[in-house]
């Protein structure tokens, strides 16, 4: 066992980001940056990565986003950057080690802060923890076992992100693709393709805003807007999570629909089957009888509509694209008949059924082979497995 601060030596160095490609430290590990993920304002301050150091997130809350660094780059300065001492630490087996569960509940153990998502652990107070130091022939054989590992957890997650992809490409479902009887609108709008005989409006004529609050009295339990499933109950037990005082929070009702007006360009809203409430930044909305909202859950969730809240969304950084209100009331929605948009959510929800089963089945041996990586690590410096 040997302190990480005796294995590695930090990197402070500070770079533009125009020097260096963006990187993204995240539950894949150190990676070119992802779409949509916000760098520093201050485009002089961040800092330097180059290929073999190792870079974790400072924030506790973001457990298991550290990884070792492929190519050179440039990380925000919430990031810790070590270079691994090669003659007593193999950057390979660190990069699994310290994605292992046992290490992500030490590194959140030694954190310091007011609530769960501003509780974190500066490189000084990382570089105490004492981490299982095996000869590197050994090091070297455990990283190239969890390697293997790995590659399958790359696979089963590109598998649920096509799955999930298919959800959101489901635009000749709604009829919107062009024919010789299509109305021809412009091609960026949502109503482009849509049948003849479907009328048109427009978001403000039909959804009108909720404006319940809890008060003193929550209506039910704390919900959350996913962009995979719509709302769904809270239940994460780390991250962001409702404060003490709710009173403010925004009331849903069944039947309303939900916007986090942030995510709507990742398919942050759905219709809600609970009575729960909020985020205050979040809105609700009445849907008119006009329509059927199992029809607008899945109308609003589709990659046309994804696509063009993207085109509305306004902001200075990428994860901090916000569709207002009133480009939301303006925003054109096809209404089919009553019984058609029943016969469309009819068969959504029954892919989306077999999609969630399919979820759930990748999800579970996700988590079997995560597991397994962090028991492995702790088998072999124990002694009670050995490796080649």
């Amino acid at each position: 066992m040997a302190p990480i601060g005796s294995v590695v030596v930090e990197r402070r160095e500070k770079v533009h980001e125009s020097e260096l490609p963006a990187l993204s430290v995240g539950q894949r590990g150190v990676t070119p940056q992802l779409e949509g993920v916000a760098k520093t304002q201050t485009e002089s301050d961040r800092k330097l990565v180059r290929t073999g150091d190792l870079v974790i997130n400072s924030r506790s809350d973001r457990r298991g986003a550290s990884g070792l660094a492929r190519q050179d780059g440039s990380v925000s300065p919430v990031y810790s950057v070590m270079t691994p001492k090669s003659e007593l630490l193999v950057a390979e087996y660190a990069h699994h080690l310290l994605r292992s569960t046992a290490f992500q509940e030490e590194f959140f153990r030694w954190g310091v802060g007011i609530v769960d998502d501003l509780w974190s652990t500066n490189f000084t107070r990382m570089s105490r923890i004492r981490i299982p130091l095996p000869p590197l022939d050994t090091q070297r054989a455990i990283a190239n076992e969890l390697d293997q590992v790995e590659s399958m957890i790359v696979k089963l997650d590109d598998l649920a992100a096509a799955l999930r992809r298919r959800l959101t490409h489901t635009s000749a479902v709604f009829g919107l693709a062009d024919d010789q009887k299509a109305r021809h609108d412009d091609s960026h709008s949502p109503l482009a393709g849509i049948p003849e005989h479907w009328q048109r409006t427009k978001f403000g004529y039909d959804f009108s805003e909720s404006t319940e609050r809890n008060g003193s009295n929550p209506v039910g339990p704390l919900l959350s807007i996913s962009e995979y499933r719509g709302v769904e109950l809270n239940t994460r037990t780390k991250g962001q999570q409702a404060s003490f005082d709710v009173s403010n929070y925004r009331v849903v009702r069944p039947g309303q629909l939900a916007a986090n007006m942030m995510w709507l360009n990742h398919g942050g809203l759905g219709v809600s089957p609970y009575t729960g409430y909020i985020s205050p930044d979040y809105k609700a909305f009445w849907i008119s009888n006009r329509f059927e909202p199992r029809y607008v859950h899945h109308l609003f969730r589709n990659s046309r509509y994804i696509d063009y809240f993207g085109t509305i969304a306004t902001g200075v950084r990428p994860n901090a694209q916000r569709v207002t209100k009133t480009a939301l009331d303006m925003t054109p929605v096809p209404l089919p008949p009553l019984e058609e948009q029943r016969q469309i959510a009819n068969h959504l929800d029954e892919v989306a059924g077999r999609v969630d089963l399919m979820l759930g089945k990748v999800a579970k041996l996700r988590e079997l082979l995560v597991d397994r990586c962090s028991a492995f690590i702790a088998d072999v410096v124990s002694g009670r497995k050995e490796v080649a």
